[in-house]
């Protein structure tokens, strides 16, 4: 009896293995390749897949997703004969598992190669300053070449990106200082522009200042030269209107002199003609007031220019 069942634990353990490599589970977004006798059958998609047993056989298990490859930088040489490491980055995907697996050994490698050789005869007809302003024209040459050649391998070249862009350091610190004399530069030239703006400012606003103070000079000029002429119009008016006769403008000009001999300045003073006229009028009124045989005098009319006065 124990022959026997050792016979059928053997036959229970086949039909188990067998089983086990009937079914197969792909998982989602994956493919297997299936040969049998060493020969490419069919490929695996994902979900539950049957197989024969000990005659077919994975060979590859692919991922079908988008994969993203960073690569080391490599030394490349521009037009003007300058050195420069480039860090790439390449976005891809395996769209046909059987030409991954067949058309190339290694297609990861084979992109990286194919990558640094493209780089470097893009590079090669650029000099430094196009390079580094150019990133976006390299990656749309790099994946078009890219893309071309890795269609046949069941590959796409989704993108390519320059993730640096080392110049030497020679370079770097020309490059550093011709930034830094730019900046100074450019700030020299905003403050030149403020000051020159301000000064702008400045003089505008002493011309405007300037402008309001005359026209307010000027207004308050003719404010007073319009005052002055109207009380000269309202006394001339008020004398006229009080018809004053010889004795007031007799008394008026006498109150005047004192006025006119005021000053150290003044040696010498005229004495004008219509004085002696109000004065003889103001005699005779004086006279007519004095009484019969009074002592009082007329007075004499005065000379036309006095002496000065010391």
């Amino acid at each position: 009896m124990e022959p026997i069942i050792i016979v059928l634990i053997i036959l229970v353990v086949l039909v188990f293995i067998a089983l086990i490599k009937t079914i197969q589970v792909i998982p989602q977004a994956s493919a297997a390749i299936v040969e049998r006798f060493g020969r490419y059958t069919r490929t695996l998609n994902a979900g539950l897949n049957i197989v024969v047993p000990f005659i077919d056989s994975i060979r590859n298990r692919v991922d079908l997703r988008e994969q993203v490859v960073p690569f080391p930088p490599q030394p490349v040489i521009t037009q003007d004969n300058l050195v420069v490491n480039i860090d790439t980055v390449i976005y891809y995907q395996v769209t046909d598992a059987r030409a991954a697996t067949y058309e190339v050994a290694s297609y990861i490698q084979a992109i990286e190669q194919l990558t640094v050789t493209t780089l470097r005869n893009i590079i090669g007809g650029m000099d430094l300053e196009r390079t580094l302003t150019s990133r976006e024209e390299i990656n749309a040459a790099l994946r078009g070449v890219l893309d071309e050649a890795t269609g046949k391998w069941g590959i796409r070249v989704n993108r390519v990106e320059l993730k640096a862009i080392e110049p030497p350091t020679s370079i770097q610190d020309s490059m550093e200082k011709q930034m830094r004399a730019d900046r100074d530069k450019r700030a020299a030239i905003l403050q030149a522009e403020g000051v020159r703006q301000s000064q702008i400012l400045t003089a505008e606003g002493e011309k405007q200042s300037s402008i309001l103070r005359a026209e307010g000079e000027a207004k308050a000029a003719a404010l007073r030269a319009e005052g002055e002429a109207q009380a000269i119009r309202v006394v001339f008016e008020s004398i006229h209107a009080g018809d004053p006769d010889q004795k007031l403008l007799s008394y008026q000009y006498l109150q005047m002199l004192p006025k006119i001999a005021e000053g150290d300045a003044n040696k010498l003073w005229i004495v004008p003609s219509e004085i002696g006229d109000a004065l003889k009028g103001l005699g005779g009124a004086i006279g007519n007031f004095t009484p019969a045989g009074g002592g009082i005098p007329k007075p004499s009319t005065p000379n036309r220019e006095a002496p000065p006065i010391d």
